[in-house]
């Protein structure tokens, strides 16, 4: 299985992308991962930066895998807890879904038929997160969920 995380814009702050990296190496012992940054739109109006970066991540979506797409979306009606979440991803894997590919849209969201296609989304918190903020509480609990699966002590 592979976990794919696809996102608008790089991450800017040096902390936060440290942070990402982090965790991405961590969880890179249980999984294999790959981010896709995809370029943020130049788009004057907010209409066309979310239908451009909605195309973009479309692409991205259709050169991939057979797997599952989950959106992170703040309407989302899927919210896990940790435990929750580390069995759904158990469940992907025992179906033998090749792929979960993670979708943190750009700063105006994603348009309407993309959140259609999603096969799931799921809010991480009912709280507001900046973008970059939202990245690392995604590669966080994405290496949680592996340490539940494993048994390993971090989780606790």
């Amino acid at each position: 299985m592979r976990i794919r995380f696809i996102w608008v814009g790089k991450t800017k702050n040096e902390h936060v992308r440290a942070l990402v990296g982090d965790y991405l190496q961590r969880l890179g012992r249980f999984v294999r991962c790959e981010v896709t940054e995809l370029r943020e739109s130049a788009s004057g109006d907010e209409r066309g930066v979310v239908e451009e970066e909605s195309k973009r991540i479309a692409a991205a979506l259709a050169a991939r895998a057979e797997g599952v797409t989950v959106l992170l979306d703040v309407e989302g009606r899927a919210s896990w807890s940790s435990p929750e979440l580390a069995a759904q991803v158990e469940r992907w894997q025992l179906e033998g879904k090749k792929e979960i590919a993670f979708v943190v849209g750009g700063h105006l969201g994603v348009a309407a038929e993309l959140k259609a296609k999603a096969d799931v989304r799921w809010s991480l918190s009912r709280l507001t997160l900046t973008h970059e903020m939202a990245r690392v509480v995604l590669v966080e609990q994405l290496y949680r969920v592996y340490t539940i699966m494993h048994g390993l002590p971090y989780q606790k």
